[in-house]
C-alpha cells in the first residue's frame, strides 16, 4: 500500500495572514490551482478555496482587500506523510473535500489531491469511489 509521502506534491505554494483575497485569487489564477494553503509563522492556519472566494468573498459583497482570515476555512482536515492512500481517500470522503494538506505537527509539508490518485493505477478504483462519494453528497446538498 504507498503512503501519502509517495504521491503528495512537496513544493506547495502558499499565502499568508497578511495576504487579502484579491491576492489569493491572482495566485491561484498564476498557479491555476482552486486552493491555496494559509502559513503563518510556518504553521498551517487555514485553506482558501476558489469557492469561499466566490461563497463568501464576492457573494457577501466584500471587497478584494478583505483579509484571508474573513474567509479562510480555519477547521482544517489534514493528513499526516505516513499515513496510507487508503486512509487519505477515506478521510477526503468522509469530509467532501478534493484537496488534502499534508503535515508534520502543525507545518504545511505538502497537499494531495483527488487527481493525484486518480493518476495513480493502484488507487484508481479507490479514488473513484472517493469522487463519486463526494459528487454525491455535494448534489444531494444542493
Amino acid at each position: 500500500m504507498k503512503l501519502v509521502r509517495e504521491m503528495m506534491t512537496k513544493d506547495v505554494e502558499s499565502c499568508s495572514l497578511l495576504d487579502n483575497m484579491f491576492e489569493v485569487a491572482v495566485k491561484m489564477k498564476e498557479l491555476n490551482v482552486g486552493a491555496i494553503p494559509i502559513v503563518d509563522e510556518d504553521k498551517l492556519v487555514g485553506m482558501i478555496t476558489d469557492r469561499d472566494i466566490a461563497v463568501r468573498g464576492v457573494a457577501e459583497k466584500n471587497p478584494g482587500s478583505t483579509k484571508v482570515e474573513k474567509i479562510m476555512s480555519d477547521k482544517l482536515i489534514t493528513a499526516k506523510a505516513d499515513m496510507t492512500t487508503k486512509e487519505a481517500l477515506q478521510l477526503m470522503a468522509e469530509h467532501q473535500i478534493r484537496r488534502l494538506p499534508v503535515v508534520d505537527g502543525e507545518k504545511l509539508i505538502g497537499m494531495v489531491s483527488l487527481g493525484d490518485f486518480a493518476i495513480e493505477e493502484r488507487t484508481d478504483e479507490q479514488a473513484g469511489r472517493a469522487l463519486s462519494d463526494i459528487s454525491e453528497r455535494e448534489n444531494f446538498i444542493q
